[in-house]
């Protein structure tokens, strides 16, 4: 029998597939605007340096060194000087626009409700997230996600943010759980998994594409539907 009680997982890049999810607004909204007639960028390019730039934007968002607010501000003012165009050509509510509709797809990694299913049966599962609180609500609702969490802590509700410990044990606070008894799921090595680290969890990389590292990994996964085998 396992010595897990609480489960902890991250949302984004590990449950909800960001990449995919916005690769498809963002290509809604490459339609919609019309943006092919600039003649400057063609839809991956635009894709492509859009994950470039949030990427960097960000990892510097966890380290603390800048905020939700600089995110929005620079975020696709940046992609387009990126591509050359100039900030005029890009459309006024842009950023609005992609932070309204990418939040609405639906769509999750392999076999992400199946094990969800099987392990909300013998577990209490809960979440942590650096995420935006009315973002991360849209995406677990539309992905049908939701139902799963008794507890979702954000770094926007709280001072904290991983890969903070306090983060880890305000969630495990929330949520009436031991350290003994929990367990992180994430895919970030700097955030997820140092944050579990740092606040003495066990944890699980769920790292899809095999990326190689040499961090010294408790579990490693590359489906969801691995984790019958640990849990």
């Amino acid at each position: 029998m396992s010595k897990y009680k609480h489960i902890f997982f991250d949302l984004d890049h590990t449950l909800w597939d960001y990449d995919l999810n916005a690769s498809k607004a963002l290509s809604d909204l490459y339609e919609m605007h019309n943006l092919s007639a600039l003649a400057l960028f063609r839809k991956e390019e635009f894709t492509d340096v859009f994950f470039k730039v949030n990427h960097e934007l960000w990892t510097l968002y966890d380290q603390n060194l800048i905020q939700r607010d600089d995110i929005r501000e620079r975020r696709f003012v940046t992609v387009f000087e990126k591509l050359g165009a100039k900030a005029e050509q890009m459309p006024s509510n842009l950023e609005q626009e992609y932070i309204a509709l990418a939040p609405t797809k639906p769509h999750t990694f392999d076999n992400a409700h199946k094990v969800l299913d099987y392990l909300s049966v013998n577990y209490e599962l809960h979440m942590i997230t650096n995420g935006f609180k009315e973002i991360q609500s849209v995406k677990l609702k539309n992905s049908g996600l939701e139902k799963y969490f008794d507890i979702v802590v954000t770094s926007e509700t709280t001072r904290y943010r991983k890969p903070d410990k306090e983060i880890f044990e305000l969630a495990m606070q929330r949520a009436n759980a031991s350290v003994e008894q929990s367990i992180m799921i994430g895919d970030n090595l700097e955030a997820d998994i140092a944050g579990a680290i740092n606040a003495n969890m066990d944890h699980v990389w769920f790292n899809p594409s095999g990326v190689k590292t040499d961090v010294q990994i408790q579990h490693e996964i590359q489906n969801l539907i691995e984790l019958k085998n640990i849990l």
